[in-house]
Order: C-alpha cells, then structure tokens, then sequence
C-alpha cells in the first residue's frame, strides 16, 4: 500500500462519518452524499499519489465532495428545478440547530433510523452511511447475504426520499420512542470496532467505536434518565477499557484469560462501574444493555481471572435470557455454564443452537475451546477449522490458528 493509500485509508476511518454527514445537511440527499463522498475518496488516492497528503486532509475531502455533489446536480437537475439548484448550491448561511443538539453525524443517525424504515434496513443503513462499513463488513456483522445488505440499504434511501424524512433530531417528546433502534444501531458500530470484519483494516477499529461513545454520550445528554442509553454507554466503556490489552505486539488477538489487567483503562472502568451502580440504585427493572454492562462489571472488577464471580455471571446471564433469549446470548451463557457445571453440560447446551448459529464463527470457537476441554482433539481441530474459515477478524484468525495448531491429532 502507497503512502497515498495508507493516507487515504486513515481519513476514510476518520472522515467519512463526518463527511456524509455533512453533504446530507446541505443536499438532503443521502444518494448524492454517500456517492459524492465516495468519488471524494478515490479522487483522493490519485491525487495524493502524485501532489502528496494535504496538510488538512479532511478539509480536503469535505471540498472534493461539495464539488462533487454539485457536479452531479448540475448534470441530472432539470430546468424546472433552476432556482432551487442554484439556492442549494450557493447557500452558505449558517445552518440553525436542528433539534436539541446541532450535531450533524447525530442526526444522521436519527435521519437513518427513522421509525418509517424497517428495523433490518434501518441497522444496514447506519452502519453504511455513519460507520462508513462496506457491504461486506455489514453482511458479516449481520449474518446475512451481501445481496440482501445491498437491497436494504437502496430500499431504505428510496423511502427516506419519496417520504421525505427530516434530517434533524427528533424532539424532546419523539426521543424515547425513537432511541431503541438509534441505541441498537450503535452497538452494531461498536462491535464492529471492537471486532474488525474487514480485509485489509486494523483488527481493532478504534474510530468505530470512539464514534459509537461519543455519539451514545450525545443521546445520554438528550435522555439522561434513561437506562438502557445509560447501559449501552457503560457497556462500551468497559468493553474499549480493554482495548489495549487485546491484541499482542504480533497481531494476535489476546483473550480474556491471557490478558494484562494491568493495561486496562482504570478511568474507563471507573466510569462505566460508575453508571452500572447508578442504574442498581433506581431499583428499575434493567433492559438488555443495563445487564450486559453488569456481566461487564464483574469481569473487570476481577483482579485476576481466578477471581471471577462466575455464580454472579451465570445469574446474570439467566436474567438476560428472560430480556433477550436469542441464540446469540444463549451461547454466551453457556460459556458461564462450563466454568460452573463442566464442558460437557455447557457442550450440550451449545449443540442445540447449531440449526441457528452454523454460520456464526463464535459458535464454533466456543465448540472448539469447550472439545478441547473434553480432550476431543480431532472434533476440537475440526471446530476450529470451521471458526477460521468463518472469522473475519485477522487478529482472531491469527489467535484460533495457534489454537487449533497446539492441538494433538
């Protein structure tokens, strides 16, 4: 990869959020700003080939797609739409707040969650036009079809053009009903940060979920009584106070176990048990994010692993079930399970999700780790080779390769 590449590569991490965001602000238009934005960053490859990085290379790009944006409308626009061509592109007055914060990535959120669009395109969408994911990253963090992502995402542009939904965040009496799927949204951007599904990028992605944090922290500032934006944001401060200690100056990725609590951020810790407390004390019934932001407590309040309170862990697990009893969170409960009752009860109880989680890669590292507990070596290689071929992740490959290779046949 070029130095230009390289170049272009970080500002699309950093910048593309921001980017689109803003073309949608002046355009109102999520085609043209996602596909001025793109034009934006291929010009970019050239262009810094041969001239070199501008010094402010996001600048760079917020120009390169205005211009480009512009272009666009001027080719398709017909004559009857003149004026309001020339209004659109000539308009540099200030903008007014929007809603109760001028924010222009949150309310691009807000925009591609509109309740007018399906729940399953509202998620394609954000992770799209705010997360800058490719498709393919969106199908993995998905566990569907690439084709299906694609239609998704054309669907819901269509129907936030034909319906006109307004680019703004919602107000203060439309915010509750509206926050679940912005809340669902971000923890998809999260975790695709935590666990980077694309070829070619950083196995850890902190853009994603530093974006994730800050704009949970905006809607924590709209809703601050609410739980579940409060859980949500605990749950990224205390899974990202990790970050340091989850990949190896090798590139493979460290479990928990293995990890250097040492390396742990102690401010975000701090913050996120903080907010956890602060929910047990209301004496509300916890939603989904409140509970796994206190399965993430007791993980990290643990000193060392031998520590942990797995009786606290499973208990939780079970209250979750009852919130969310989705396969995904039953697999995650077994792994409690085996350090309490043994592999091969966890085992069992892992083997009936098989029909809905084939496709899942974390099914297939926890059959490996708990067959490789029971001392079935072949049945544990042959999990893990179904896990590697599954994994998107190069640092976890790297992680499960080791694994399965230290295995005996």
């Amino acid at each position: 990869m070029s130095d230009a590449e390289a170049a272009v590569s970080r500002a699309h991490r950093d910048e593309w959020a921001r980017v689109v965001a803003a073309l949608t602000r002046r355009f109102g238009d999520l085609d043209i700003a996602e596909e001025a934005a793109a034009e934006a960053f291929a010009t970019a490859v050239e262009r810094w080939r041969a001239d070199g990085v501008p010094p402010n290379p996001g600048a760079w790009l917020t120009t390169t797609a205005n211009r480009r944006a512009i272009d666009r409308i001027r080719r398709e626009s017909k004559r009857d739409d003149k004026h309001e061509e020339a209004r659109m592109m000539h308009d540099d007055t200030p903008h007014e707040p929007l809603g109760a914060i001028d924010d222009d990535r949150l309310r691009l959120v807000f925009t591609c969650c509109h309740p007018a669009l399906a729940a399953e395109a509202r998620v394609a969408l954000t992770l799209r036009m705010v997360g800058g994911l490719t498709v393919p990253e969106i199908a993995r963090a998905l566990l569907v079809a690439e084709s299906a992502v694609g239609q998704r995402i054309t669907r819901a542009k269509a129907k936030i053009k034909a319906a006109r939904v307004p680019y703004r965040v919602p107000s203060a009496e439309d915010l509750p009903a509206r926050v679940s799927g912005v809340l669902t949204v971000l923890f998809l951007v999260f975790n695709e940060g935590y666990l980077a599904t694309g070829p070619g990028t950083d196995p850890l992605r902190h853009d994603l979920t530093s974006e994730a944090i800050r704009l949970t922290r905006l809607i924590r500032a709209l809703l601050p009584d609410d739980g579940e934006v409060a859980g949500l944001l605990a749950l990224m401060l205390l899974t990202e106070a990790r970050r340091s200690a989850r990949v190896s100056p090798g590139g493979e990725l460290v479990a928990l176990t293995e990890q250097d609590r040492g390396a742990w951020d102690t401010a975000m810790i701090a913050e996120g048990h903080g907010l956890v407390r602060e929910r047990l004390a209301t004496g509300s019934a916890p939603g989904r994010y409140q509970i796994l932001a206190a399965i993430n407590a007791v993980h990290t309040s643990a000193r060392d692993m031998r520590d942990t309170d797995w009786s606290q862990i499973l208990a939780l697990y079970d209250q979750l079930v009852r919130v969310d009893p989705s396969p995904v969170v039953v697999l995650n409960r077994a792994i409690a399970v085996a350090e309490l009752d043994g592999a091969e009860v966890a085992l069992a109880a892992v083997d009936r999700l098989e029909d809905r989680l084939a496709g899942y890669h974390a099914f297939h590292v926890t059959r490996a780790d708990l067959l490789r507990r029971l001392g079935r070596g072949q049945d544990s290689r042959a999990a893990y080779d179904r896990a590697i071929g599954l994994a998107g992740n190069t640092a976890e490959v790297a992680y499960l390769i080791r694994r399965r290779d230290q295995l005996l046949t």
